[in-house]
């Protein structure tokens, strides 16, 4: 069975331990110092994991998964980010890896590799897996393997990206440690309730970059998960980031790079918003 929760925040205490929580209708607050109820068991794919009568006082919100088997990306599949690159829409998923360790905290610094050049943002919505997939059938309904959603920046190289470095393989680009910020909580699927009607917006130091909704995208969620469970098998607590919208660095002309310091925050209606700063590595 499902946990069940709102909005799940994990967190360091102010005696140093890590728990899970219950954000509630403090979600839209700045966590830290709240206290919260917390959850019994070690993960929400833990069988005992549940609510209990304790609370503890969130001094750090980390991210929203310790570890994950593997980041999946969704690439072009946003009709206007199809268009401001100029290439025609995709028929089906434009599929990626991001690697286990691109996994970052919401206010993580971003550590930027010297070799990571033309650095990037994305905003993305982001689901995580509850349970393993194989082989979805029209008949089945993929939202029932969804634990819930988060917020996610899917930051990319675009050097890497590019012909003739890529070989029109993205992974490599965006799989940089770090390069895979998710948070501040997991949202339910009922406190979100239609994940394609979602406000999802990107600022770069304070300026709005991106401005979009989930009603935006081409291939829609469903057909994403349906799509990578043929023949294959998604473990629980993997991430899926399902595309973002036009506003990327690289079409902006000149294309406007992150920069050593920059602060990128990304915001989506319903789950919140996270804010990482790239430090770029001498």
């Amino acid at each position: 069975m499902a946990p069940s929760f709102t909005r799940l925040v994990r967190f360091k205490s102010l005696d140093g331990q890590i728990y899970y929580g219950e954000a509630g209708d403090q979600w839209q607050s700045d966590l830290k110092g709240k206290s919260v109820k917390i959850f019994s068991g070690l993960d929400p794919f833990d069988e005992k994991f549940h609510l209990s009568d304790k609370s503890a006082t969130i001094s750090e919100v980390l991210c929203p998964l310790e570890s994950v088997p593997i980041g999946i990306g969704i690439g072009l599949n946003y009709r206007q980010h199809a268009e401001e690159a100029g290439l025609p829409f995709p028929t089906f998923p434009v599929v990626f890896a991001k690697y286990p360790d691109t996994l970052a905290g919401p206010f993580e610094d971003v550590p930027v590799n010297p070799d990571a050049h033309f650095l990037d943002y994305e905003g993305e919505l982001t689901l995580i897996i509850g349970k393993d997939i194989k082989d979805l059938t029209e008949q089945d309904d993929p939202l029932d393997y969804v634990l819930g959603y988060t917020v996610g920046n899917d930051v990319s190289s675009r050097y890497w990206q590019r012909a003739p470095r890529s070989g029109g393989q993205y992974s490599l680009a965006k799989s940089f440690d770090k390069f895979g910020p998710i948070g501040p909580v997991i949202a339910s699927l009922k406190a979100v309730g239609n994940p394609e009607d979602l406000k999802l917006r990107t600022w770069v130091n304070g300026e709005l970059r991106q401005e979009s909704s989930t009603d935006d995208l081409i291939i829609k969620i469903k057909e994403i998960i349906r799509h990578l469970s043929k023949g294959t098998t998604l473990r629980k607590g993997t991430y899926i980031m399902t595309g973002t919208p036009s506003g990327v660095a690289a079409f902006m002309k000149p294309p406007r790079w992150l920069q050593d310091g920059d602060v990128v925050e990304v915001e989506i209606e319903k789950i919140g918003k996270i804010a990482n700063k790239m430090v770029f590595r001498k």
